[in-house]
């Protein structure tokens, strides 16, 4: 104690305080200063005390910190005392728990990244490795109708690949916070016809009924570009799931509580163990019949999600998938 300078400064005036009280007494009479002398020290032995217990308590709060510093498990919660210090620690351990619990969340988001900068790596080395693989086949290979098929096939992992790297793109710009969603009233009919225009032909061309019962004049707030867009990559999904001469088809509910958009596609649906799991990054159905990345449906649920929606999937009664997307009013 007597290291720190504010106690020895109080020491110093307390015992001139003491000694000049003292001799005052004793010059008034012998009871007066025996009086002086006994009432200074026990004043002295009681502040001794008092200060003695409150460094001690200083001295496990230091330890404590210390412990915290170098990322000790070990976690000193004392008994519960009224007080400043006590206060104080109690703060200490609060905040102590809530550094473990972001050091904690810090290194689970490090093991998603270098699970996520993996599963990257090898989604976009097997299209390369084919790519790579029809430059060589075209070298050798000199009639022009085999070289145009050829040709044809590496564009189509092209625009596989242009597809991965944009919806990558896209993400990490959603995770990052960047995009900032416009608010503003979207007519549900619009937005189903604007997600299904670039598909029409593909669904033509796969045989695939359509029936969509879109009321006009639902209405919902959010941003029309990515929630077209969110709508499409389910749209692809139940276009792979339903294969030629499937069906898929769109219902839009409106209620008091919420607005519905159900998806319904005529494939094989989902296994029960993969639905909790659909929406995962890198993520592929077993039953997936393309050789889909995992990724639409991931940006499908962070865009609707980000906007105060949901979506879900699950195996409908007659048969195949189901997707249900709901905006709260």
């Amino acid at each position: 104690m007597l290291r720190n300078k504010e106690y020895r400064q109080f020491a110093v005036c307390f015992l001139v305080i003491g000694g000049v009280s003292g001799t005052a007494g004793f010059l008034i009479g012998r009871p007066a200063g025996v009086l002086a002398v006994l009432s200074a020290s026990a004043f002295g032995i009681l502040f001794y005390v008092f200060t003695r217990a409150r460094y001690q308590s200083i001295a496990e709060i230091s330890e404590q910190i210390d412990m915290v510093l170098h990322n000790t498990d070990y976690l000193f919660i004392s008994e519960s005392k009224e007080g400043e210090l006590s206060i104080l620690q109690s703060e200490i351990t609060k905040m102590t728990l809530r550094i473990r619990e972001q050091n904690a969340a810090l290194k689970k988001e490090k093991e998603n990244l270098a699970d996520s900068l993996a599963d990257i790596a090898h989604q976009l080395r097997t299209p390369l490795t084919s790519v790579n693989l029809i430059l060589s086949l075209l070298e050798n290979e000199p009639e022009e109708a085999d070289r145009r098929e050829l040709l044809q096939e590496m564009e189509e992992l092209l625009v596989r690949m242009d597809w991965l790297i944009t919806s990558l793109l896209k993400l990490s710009r959603l995770d990052a916070g960047i995009v900032v969603f416009r608010s503003r009233p979207v007519d549900m009919w619009e937005l189903v016809n604007t997600a299904l225009r670039p598909l029409l032909i593909p669904m033509e061309l796969h045989n695939i009924a359509l029936q969509a019962e879109v009321p006009e004049g639902i209405q919902i707030q959010g941003d029309s570009d990515w929630l077209a867009e969110a709508i499409q990559n389910i749209l692809k999904n139940c276009m792979e799931n339903a294969g030629d001469h499937g069906q898929i088809e769109i219902v839009c509910e409106d209620n008091p509580l919420y607005t519905e958009l159900t998806v319904h596609d005529s494939g094989t649906g989902f296994e029960e163990k993969e639905l909790a799991s659909l929406f995962e990054r890198f993520y592929r159905g077993k039953n997936s019949r393309a050789a889909g990345y995992g990724i639409g449906l991931a940006l499908c649920r962070t865009i609707i999600t980000r906007q105060g929606g949901t979506v879900t999937a699950e195996n409908h009664p007659r048969g195949g998938a189901v997707f249900i997307i709901r905006f709260p009013k």
